[in-house]
């Protein structure tokens, strides 16, 4: 990691880039460049920077990475995020175990095993619940039906699709959209 890199831990959406940056430019520092889980400083923090850095991150709901495993963890997940939420899984043509070592130049097996270590669940669970997640924004929305949200997805199948929905959320895909607003999703960061 270079000394003005700071991987950070919960930035799962725009907005998140946009709160980190505002962050650190409050904080009088000069920002080159800010994306999901990671921002790069014009130079490296001096002195107890590092420590106001992290406070000021956690205020917002943001975790300062140091550990390289860690760090390693939350590329995978803004891999996964990025692609499932603001991705096209129809046009995926690789599995995700490819396309996340392809992008970390790092073995799926290591992938998988520092992944496992630190979440306590599999990269493969990480990602069907960041799915079921998207399929229940994608039922809100009212705009496509169960079939045009299995093949967005990249289901095999309605059956495939509702099966797990089914697995995940205890409902069925129909169950969902009777729910009260508050029972339906989660924040993408609690996943």
């Amino acid at each position: 990691m270079e000394a003005n890199e700071l991987h950070i831990k919960n930035m799962v959406c725009p907005r998140c880039v946009k709160a980190v940056r505002s962050t650190l430019e409050g904080m009088g520092l000069e920002v080159d460049d800010v994306s999901l889980g990671k921002a790069v400083l014009n130079q490296p923090p001096a002195g107890d920077q590092l420590r106001d850095i992290a406070a000021a991150l956690q205020a917002e709901g943001f975790e300062l990475l140091d550990d390289r495993k860690h760090q390693l963890v939350e590329k995978v997940k803004n891999i996964i995020v990025e692609t499932v939420h603001y991705g096209d899984l129809e046009a995926l043509r690789e599995n995700f175990s490819s396309l996340l070592s392809t992008r970390l130049q790092k073995d799926y097996h290591l992938l998988s095993k520092s992944f496992s270590e630190v979440e306590n669940t599999t990269i493969e669970q990480y990602i069907i619940q960041q799915k079921i997640e998207r399929v229940k924004e994608l039922l809100e929305y009212g705009e496509l039906t169960l079939s045009e949200i299995a093949f967005k997805m990249g289901y095999s199948s309605v059956a495939h699709l509702s099966g797990q929905f089914k697995k995940v959320t205890g409902l069925t895909p129909s169950g969902f959209k009777q729910l009260r607003e508050e029972d339906k999703r989660r924040p993408l960061d609690r996943i």
